[in-house]
This record gives C-alpha cells, structure tokens and sequence, in this order.
C-alpha cells in the first residue's frame, strides 16, 4: 500500500543559500609536467587500453598515463 500525497496551495518558504564552495572549472584540471617518451607496447595492451579508455570517454594515453603514475607512487612510497 502506497502512501497518498496531499498537494497543498500555501506558499514554501526557501530554505537558507548556500556559498558556492566549488573551485573554478579551470582550477579542476590537474596540470602536471609531462616528458614525451617512445615506448613499445604490444598489440594486445594498446588494444586493451583502447577499448577501456572508450568506455570510459577518456584518451587512452591519459589511462596509461594515469596507470604508470599510480604505479610509481605506489613504490616510491614503499622504500
């Protein structure tokens, strides 16, 4: 049994504004320095990441990026 809703005509009174608390767009892109390298993957592995980075609407590059970066801290912090 579902609950019946009672609509009324009074008037609602708006509840208290809150501050934007949100950083600018331009302050939520994450800017690091980047080195290009040449670096040979196989096939497989691309084709992988490829598949990956399209689901999830990202560049590829960006998830390899993002990978290998997870990767190195994770044993630079274990020294």
């Amino acid at each position: 049994m579902s609950k019946k809703i009672k609509y009324t005509d009074q008037p609602m009174s708006m509840g208290e504004r809150v501050a934007d608390f949100l950083p600018p767009p331009s302050k939520l892109v994450k800017r690091e320095k980047t080195v290009k390298v040449t670096l040979e993957l196989t096939e497989d592995s691309v084709d992988f990441f490829k598949r990956q980075a399209k689901r999830e609407s990202v560049p590829y590059q960006r998830m390899l990026r993002g990978l290998i970066d997870i990767y190195a801290k994770q044993h630079e912090t274990a020294r």
